[in-house]
């Protein structure tokens, strides 16, 4: 299927996805997911109608080219070079903050594109100032130009009703009708005291932010429209969401620094409905 991520995603769903699909409703109008990341579960299910966001400008521009400017992407992508030194070159372009204000969107999007495919373990991070901090992956022959997957993924967004937006993700669902469903995959609570990745934006995602977004669920479901959540099984987010219907299942965790924390966790599926593929 070529219709798919182009991204490298901390605690992207393509492990969960025929676990996620069994409990999607079978009819609605309009897809929301305001945490959009790498999108797995987005373009897995192709929604003809969908509104799709995430906070990170950055990760919401290359969506936005991607679907115009396909063509122009591509080509600026084949002048990139798998290099330690342009690495880091090509990195620090956002430390000037005035300079980098002149690039066009399709460099930043292409400088996105091509950092997340050469960095270490294609972790999309930033630091507090927003601006990216992973090191050089050091890979033989990275796929920079996946120019079929983003000609598909552009002429999915092109021939769909799909509505791209950059914000806060309560912001996102204000035209919200009872009629359409929610996917939420925000950064997770954290599993461990050193498990704490929220950096892929410069706002984070404390516990705080997870309580708002327990909120928001609550107005969903007063509202009689649909939720999925997915998050970390962690008690915390257990006894939070203990008001729904929750399910444990295990994923493969395919993003760690170290290999040998890349096996099986558990992972927290929340809804406020039936299912009849589930209990």
């Amino acid at each position: 299927m070529l219709v798919r991520p182009f991204l490298k995603w901390a605690g992207g769903k393509s492990q969960l996805l025929n676990e996620i699909k069994k409990r999607v409703p079978d009819n609605f109008s309009t897809y929301y997911e305001p945490f959009l990341g790498g999108g797995a579960i987005f373009f897995f299910l192709q929604p003809n109608n969908a509104v799709i966001n995430d906070s990170s400008e950055e990760l919401m521009n290359v969506y936005s080219v991607v679907k115009y400017y396909p063509e122009a992407l591509i080509e600026d992508l084949k002048q990139h070079v798998n290099a330690e030194g342009y690495f880091y070159e090509i990195r620090n372009r956002d430390r000037n903050a005035g300079e980098y204000k002149k690039l066009s969107s399709i460099k930043k999007a292409s400088r996105i594109i091509y950092l997340n495919k050469t960095c270490f373990n294609g972790l999309f991070r930033v630091n507090g100032s927003g601006q990216f901090n992973s090191p050089f992956g050091n890979y033989k022959n990275p796929n920079i130009v996946n120019a079929s997957v983003l000609r598909a993924v552009s002429n999915y967004l092109n021939n769909a009703n799909v509505r791209i937006c950059c914000g806060d993700f309560e912001d996102s669902l204000k035209h919200i009708k009872e009629t359409d469903f929610v996917y939420f995959d925000p950064p997770y609570d954290p599993a461990s005291g050193s498990a704490n990745f929220t950096a892929y934006d410069k706002g984070g995602f404390d516990k705080r932010q997870q309580v708002r977004l327990k909120k928001v669920c609550d107005w969903l479901h007063a509202k009689g429209v649909k939720f999925l959540l997915s998050n970390s099984a962690t008690e915390y987010m257990q006894d939070l969401y203990g008001d729904y219907r929750g399910e444990i299942i295990s994923a493969r965790r395919a993003i760690n620094s170290r290999g040998d924390k890349r096996g099986f966790v558990d992972e927290l599926l929340v809804r406020n409905y039936k299912c009849h593929n589930v209990y």
